[in-house]
């Protein structure tokens, strides 16, 4: 008889550790709405919101 792979899952202590090593926070306020339209359209295009605002400061930075 096989045994079976243990499964086994990474803390969200582990992952925070990992998140704040690898990557910056970025912050925005924008106006009542806006945001909510701006997840409804990322849902509509099936990006994720990271995916758009990570292309916006690539795009920044290239200038």
């Amino acid at each position: 008889m096989e045994e079976a792979k243990r499964k086994t899952k990474t803390s969200a202590a582990v992952k925070d550790r990992y998140n704040k090593k690898a990557y910056d926070v970025i912050l925005a306020r924008v106006p009542k709405g806006m945001g909510e339209a701006f997840k409804q359209k990322c849902v509509e295009l099936g990006v994720s919101q990271a995916q758009v605002i990570k292309q916006a400061v690539e795009e920044f930075l290239a200038k």
